[in-house]
C-alpha cells in the first residue's frame, strides 16, 4: 500500500501500542468469576471494545442500569493493575518516526480517560491527541471515535491511517473511510508484522 498520501495516524492504544494483554485477562477473568460469566467467552469478545458493550454482549439478560454497575466494577479492576504494562516493540520507532516526519497522531482507544492516561503513562507515551471512550456516544465498531479524532486533528478521514490490533477496530476505521493496517495476522488495508515495520515504510 503506498502511504505517500497519509496525513495522520490514528493508533488504538491496548495490543497496538501498549502491551496490556496480561493486566486485560487479569480483570476480565475476575470479572467472569463475580458475574456467572465462563471466562474463555469473556475473553473471547472483550478485546477492543468498550466494557459495556461487552458486558451487554456477556449478559444480555441485565438492564442498562445493571449494565453499568458491571462495566464499572470491570474497569476498576483494570485501573490499578498496571504489573506488565508496557510499551510495545516498535512503538518508540514509529513516534520517533512520526515527530521526525511532523504527522499528526492521536491515540483512539475504547477505555475511559483514567484507564487510558494510566496504561499510557506506564508505557511511556504521551500522545498530543487522546480521544477514549469518554468522548463519544458510540464505541467502537462504529466509526465515531475515529472521526472524532480525525475531525480533532483537522484531517479528513480518508487521509488517516487507522493502526489496528482487532476486528473491532479495524471495522471502525473501514466504516470511518480512513486506510487501515491490521496487526496480530489481521486484513487490513495493510498487514503488519508489527510497529517497527510501520515506522520503516512511512520513512521510506
Amino acid at each position: 500500500m503506498d502511504l505517500s498520501g497519509v496525513a495522520a495516524l490514528l493508533l488504538d492504544m491496548d495490543g497496538t501500542l501498549v502491551d496490556s494483554d496480561a493486566a486485560v485477562e487479569r480483570a476480565w477473568t475476575t470479572w467472569a468469576g463475580e458475574h456467572d460469566v465462563d471466562p474463555d467467552a469473556a475473553l473471547a469478545v472483550a478485546h477492543g471494545a468498550p466494557a459495556p458493550t461487552t458486558v451487554r454482549r456477556l449478559r444480555p439478560d441485565l438492564d442498562e442500569a445493571a449494565v453499568a454497575v458491571a462495566a464499572a466494577r470491570q474497569l476498576a479492576l483494570q485501573y490499578d493493575d498496571l504489573t506488565d504494562v508496557t510499551a510495545l516493540p516498535g512503538a518508540a520507532d514509529l513516534l520517533a518516526v512520526l515527530a521526525r516526519l511532523g504527522l499528526p497522531w492521536a491515540v483512539v482507544t475504547s477505555a475511559d480517560t483514567r484507564l487510558a492516561k494510566a496504561r499510557l503513562a506506564a508505557a511511556g507515551i504521551d500522545p498530543p491527541l487522546l480521544v477514549t471512550a469518554d468522548d463519544v456516544a458510540a464505541g467502537k465498531p462504529d466509526p465515531e471515535p475515529y472521526l472524532a479524532a480525525a475531525a480533532r486533528l483537522g484531517v479528513p478521514a480518508t487521509h488517516c491511517l487507522v493502526v489496528e490490533d482487532s476486528t473491532t477496530g479495524l471495522a471502525a476505521g473501514r466504516a470511518a473511510g480512513a486506510r487501515t493496517a491490521a496487526l496480530r495476522g489481521l486484513d487490513g488495508d495493510l498487514r503488519l508484522r508489527d510497529l517497527v515495520q510501520l515506522a520503516h515504510l512511512l520513512d521510506r
